[in-house]
């Protein structure tokens, strides 16, 4: 695994641009929620530790990581003024190729919508080959890949105002 023993969730906030009144979303698959949920509080958290306004920040939940395509796209023709949203999910191999089928369709899923509309996306979708390890990357020794998503929404959405 590319995150064995390190942690990839820390991040220094005075090199980082702050988003005070920027907006986002974040839409987070219910299944695995133990851990989708982890990811979902550690992005919120970063946002607001960035400058963003709890406000700024509206919370979406959709039944699985598949249906995190149509809500991203939903949420960004209904609300164009966002600066970003973040999709947050958990697939964990199973004894099927209903794993491979699900990854395939929601990375590319969620680059089609990168390329659709005016404003970043953010993928965060644990794609493990365990329980274990997907635990471990939201909130556990690998730390939490939602705060990457954080950073990474913010980076973007700095890239997006820079560029009109």
């Amino acid at each position: 695994m590319a995150t064995e023993n390190k942690n990839l969730s820390q991040y220094n906030k005075a090199e980082l641009p702050s988003v005070a009144g920027k907006k986002f979303a974040i839409v987070t698959s219910e299944w695995n929620n133990h851990i989708t949920f982890n990811l979902r509080d550690g992005a919120k958290d970063t946002l607001v530790d960035l400058g963003a306004s709890i406000e700024d920040i509206e919370l979406y939940q959709v039944p699985g990581s598949f249906e995190l395509v149509y809500g991203a796209d939903k949420i960004a023709k209904a609300k164009p003024e966002l600066d970003g949203i973040i999709v947050i999910g958990c697939v964990i191999r199973g004894a099927t190729a209903h794993f491979d089928y699900v990854c395939e369709g929601v990375t590319q899923g969620i680059k089609d919508l990168n390329i659709k509309h005016e404003m970043p996306i953010i993928f965060c979708v644990l794609t493990d080959e365990n329980e274990q390890q997907s635990i471990d990357r939201s909130g556990g020794k690998h730390g939490n890949k939602g705060v990457e998503a954080g950073v990474a929404a913010v980076m973007m959405a700095d890239f997006k105002s820079k560029l009109g």
